[in-house]
């Protein structure tokens, strides 16, 4: 089993990445946020709680989300592997999820993070606002501080992870084309 985490910050071109991966490997996306969505939509016991937190504004625990990765990856037991995305965030949910990965026999084998500088990711999610209708894509002063959170908070996963010589830093600015052919060459280093 082939586990891989996609890493970047907002407008990195992960989704659009995600899409060339899963489909070229067979891996199945993992993504926290639609997750959370279908296991409240579901009314899961773990989405219920995750609802009940949420509507209080008070952010889902680590355990909850494990919870959820774990039951997303017990239902797909013929995945070649699973590829990561928005998910972990912090050092508490690396481990948490090597833990989980470690009980079933498997691991991250890498981690792919996309480099793109800050001027770059502006000039993308303004341009992704202009026709997404994704209002948190409209205002620069907003994006710079997504930016600025994700690289106060989630930068503490690449440092994790670089530990255990996991992470490979991949240019993510150029062609959509370029830039999965450098990743493909991670991927294929390593599966």
């Amino acid at each position: 089993m082939f586990n891989l985490i996609l890493f970047g910050p907002p407008g990195s071109g992960k989704g659009t990445q995600s899409e060339n991966i899963i489909a070229a490997y067979g891996l199945q996306h993992l993504s926290t946020g639609n997750l959370l969505r279908s296991e409240i939509a579901d009314q899961t016991t773990l989405g219920l709680k995750a609802k009940t937190l949420m509507d209080a504004g008070q952010l889902v625990p680590d355990e909850v989300v494990i919870g959820m990765v774990d039951n997303f990856m017990n239902a797909h037991p013929e995945a070649k592997g699973f590829l990561f995305d928005g998910f972990p965030r912090t050092t508490a949910q690396c481990v948490a999820l090597d833990d989980l990965l470690k009980q079933k026999g498997n691991e991250i084998n890498v981690v792919l993070a996309l480099q793109v500088g800050e001027e770059e990711l502006v000039k993308r999610l303004l341009g992704r606002g202009a026709t997404s209708g994704r209002s948190d894509d409209t205002n620069e002063t907003i994006i710079r501080a997504r930016i600025k959170e994700y690289n106060d908070k989630t930068t503490a996963v690449a440092t994790y992870y670089a530990q255990f010589e996991k992470v490979v830093n991949v240019q993510g600015e150029g062609s959509v084309e370029s830039i999965y052919a450098d990743l493909k060459k991670e991927i294929d280093a390593r599966i």
